[in-house]
C-alpha cells in the first residue's frame, strides 16, 4: 500500500530559552493511502499543534514532513497557499462556509479556485453532494440550512477536489448527536467507496470509533496506538474507552 504521509522526528517548541514550552516531542509516524487514522489525547496533549503543522498552517522545529514524497519542511513561504489547494481538504469545527454563497457555490468554490472547467463544476457538485445526501439543500443558503447540512457541506467542499489528505479538526464538535453520526457515516463512506486518506483529531471516543487507527498523544508525544482489525465499531470504541481512561494530565497551556 502507498504511504501517502510521513513524519520524521517532529518537534515544535513554543517561546525561547527562559521559557521553552515543547508542544510537540520527536513523533515520528507515517499514514498510508486510503487510511481512516484518528488523533486523541487530553486538552494540551499536543494534537492540534501537530494538524497544524500537517497543514502547513504551522512550522515545525525540527524534522521533517513528507506528503505524497513531497517535504512540507522545505516549501516556500510563498508557495504554501497553492500546495494546500492542490493536496490538503479541510473539515473544522465551525464549517467555514460563506454565508453569501448558496450551498452548491460554497462546494464550487473549491473548484473555481483550482481553475477547473466550469462546464465541469456543476457535474462534479452535484456529484459529491449526492454522495453526502446533500442535493435537495444546494441553492439554500448556510443559515437556512442545519448544522449536520452545514458540515456536510463542508466535507464536501473539502472532498471535491480530490485532496491527497483530508484534514479533519473536531468535525463533529458543533453537531447534536444525531447529526454527529450522519456527518461520521458520510466520513466514512468516503474513506471506504472513494478511497480518501482521512487524518481526524477528536476528543470523542464514539467519533474515533469510526477510524482504522487512533494514535493517541500525552505530552506532545504518542503515548499508544491501535488498530481496528477485523473488530466490530463497537468493540473498538470500547478498547478506545479502556485506552482514555489511563490517559491523564498533560501541559495545560498546549492546545
Amino acid at each position: 500500500m502507498k504511504e501517502i504521509l510521513r513524519l520524521e522526528h517532529i518537534q515544535k517548541y513554543y517561546g525561547d530559552q527562559g521559557n521553552l514550552t515543547k508542544a510537540i516531542d520527536d513523533i515520528s509516524f507515517s499514514v498510508n493511502e486510503g487510511e481512516f487514522v484518528g488523533i486523541m489525547g487530553e486538552s494540551g496533549s499536543g494534537k492540534t499543534t501537530l494538524l497544524n503543522l500537517i497543514a502547513t498552517i504551522d512550522s515545525a522545529s525540527g524534522g521533517h514532513i513528507y506528503l505524497n514524497g513531497a517535504d512540507l519542511t522545505q516549501i516556500k513561504q510563498k508557495d504554501l497557499a497553492q500546495f494546500r489547494r492542490e493536496n490538503l481538504g479541510f473539515v473544522f469545527q465551525d464549517f467555514n462556509l460563506l454565508d453569501t454563497l448558496t450551498i452548491s457555490e460554497n462546494i464550487a468554490l473549491a473548484l473555481t479556485i483550482n481553475r477547473v472547467s466550469a462546464d465541469i463544476i456543476p457535474g462534479r457538485v452535484r456529484q459529491i453532494a449526492e454522495r453526502l445526501n446533500i442535493p435537495d439543500i444546494l441553492e439554500k443558503y448556510p443559515y437556512q440550512v442545519s448544522g449536520g447540512q452545514k458540515q456536510r457541506c463542508a466535507c464536501a467542499r473539502a472532498i471535491v477536489n480530490n485532496p491527497k489528505l483530508l484534514l479533519a479538526d473536531e468535525p463533529t464538535g458543533a453537531l447534536d448527536s444525531h447529526s454527529s453520526r450522519l456527518l461520521l457515516d458520510a466520513l466514512q463512506e468516503i474513506n471506504e467507496l472513494m478511497g480518501a486518506t482521512i487524518l481526524m483529531v477528536t476528543h470523542d471516543a464514539l467519533s474515533a470509533s469510526y477510524a482504522n487507527r487512533i494514535l493517541f498523544l500525552r505530552d506532545g508525544m504518542i503515548f499508544n496506538q491501535i488498530q481496528k482489525g477485523g473488530t466490530s465499531r463497537e468493540a473498538f470504541y470500547g478498547e478506545i474507552l479502556s485506552i482514555l481512561s489511563t490517559l491523564g494530565g498533560g501541559q495545560g497551556n498546549v492546545c
